[in-house]
């Protein structure tokens, strides 16, 4: 699955910091800017992969499940 989301950066003192307001609770920091926004894009993946597991649980073995593509 790919999307995109918006990173908003702020350069601290010693570190950079960052946040994907469309993912609440993802988070990023790092010396670099890069670092910074490698670990925010994990931070969102961790989320969004707990997010699809947890709302999976407890469907029903009656039920069926498809893959659905929205583009936005």
């Amino acid at each position: 699955m790919k999307a995109e989301f918006t990173a908003v950066v702020e350069k601290g003192e010693k570190y950079y910091i960052s946040w994907c307001p469309e993912v609440p609770g993802a988070n990023g920091q790092g010396k670099t800017k890069e670092q910074c926004l490698q670990n925010l894009k994990e931070a969102i993946r961790l989320i969004l992969q707990d997010r699809i597991e947890d709302g999976l649980r407890g469907i029903s073995e009656n039920s069926s499940s498809e893959k659905i593509v929205v583009e936005v």
